[in-house]
């Protein structure tokens, strides 16, 4: 069993390295013949081997990941072209991105950017009418060196806009969400910690704990979401088996503190992506966004920074 056990994290393992280079070459072109490489199976069988361990061959996980990509950036850049955006997430003939997003999403890319567009301006007039909008002031903190916001949202406790230095993270990955699946979270959240405490890696000044999501939930139509709980380590940290290893670049990133039940997190979520981008001067960046728990929860609450990446409109 236990033999079995290890074969099973070995292949994890691979196939996780599989993910994070695909992640940081979407825009290129990938063969097979390179990602057999990167995980060291045989070509001949990789094929098979990916399939089994994600539920899609890798053509089909690339091109899922470009399509929910390239709605992401159409969300997020209603002023760049459609074609600009395909050419950013590797699509280098418009046809072939047109025919593959209208048989992914089921409509064409010029009516799904007008559509959601469109019920984002009407769910936002809706939202500003059935309750009173959030108060916003804007002030330079001397101390942090940071853009603060102090907004009269009662379970939020403090917003400001902060480069965040490159952070080397080991991980353990999920492909779904967590949701309604606690003991599944509480596995994994103790396994990553049971393989840091025995190399001496918890704790410390810097120390971070993070729930990192790869995908955008608003756009995916699988259940293949990839997250990973992640703890910062130093960069010459060895890693084995289920536990990866990779690097989040230097951003620039809001960060929305919150004291919350297990039960208002989606209600943080709304109220930044709601209330507070429309209103900021700022987009999110097509980079992987965060929690972080500066805190350990006290009578059923959470202290938790909801970081995202940004840029200017």
């Amino acid at each position: 069993m236990n033999n079995l056990k290890q074969q099973n994290a070995e292949y994890i393992s691979r196939v996780n390295k599989i993910f994070d280079y695909i992640e940081l070459n979407l825009e290129k072109t990938i063969t097979l013949d390179e990602l057999a490489s990167i995980a060291n199976f045989s070509k001949f069988h990789f094929n098979r081997i990916f399939h089994s361990v994600v539920g899609e061959t890798p053509f089909q996980f690339i091109l899922r990941l470009r399509l929910e990509k390239s709605a992401s950036l159409i969300l997020a850049n209603p002023k760049e072209s459609i074609t600009e955006i395909a050419l950013k997430c590797g699509f280098s003939d418009i046809s072939i991105f047109s025919r593959n997003f209208k048989a992914y999403f089921n409509t064409s890319a010029s009516q799904y950017k007008n559509e959601k567009l469109q019920n984002s301006n009407i769910n936002q007039i809706e939202s500003n009418i059935e309750q009173p909008k959030d108060k916003f002031k804007i002030y330079f903190c001397p101390d942090s060196k940071t853009i603060k916001w102090r907004t009269n949202m009662e379970i939020n406790k403090s917003v400001e806009i902060k480069e965040l230095p490159k952070m080397t993270v080991a991980y353990i990955r999920n492909l779904g969400p967590y949701n309604g699946d606690q003991e599944l979270y509480q596995n994994h959240r103790n396994k990553l910690f049971s393989w840091a405490g025995a190399r001496g890696l918890l704790g410390g000044k810097d120390f971070k704990y993070l729930v990192l999501y790869h995908d955008n939930p608003n756009v995916a139509l699988s259940d293949n979401l990839r997250m990973s709980l992640c703890i910062t380590v130093s960069p010459d940290t060895k890693v084995d088996g289920e536990i990866g290893k990779m690097e989040i670049e230097t951003a620039k990133y809001v960060i929305c503190r919150f004291k919350i039940t297990e039960h208002e997190f989606q209600k943080a979520w709304d109220w930044i992506y709601g209330q507070w981008f429309p209103n900021s001067g700022y987009l999110p960046d097509d980079k992987p966004y965060f929690e972080t728990y500066p805190e350990e929860p006290k009578y059923g609450k959470f202290i938790v920074d909801f970081c995202i990446p940004v840029k200017p409109i």
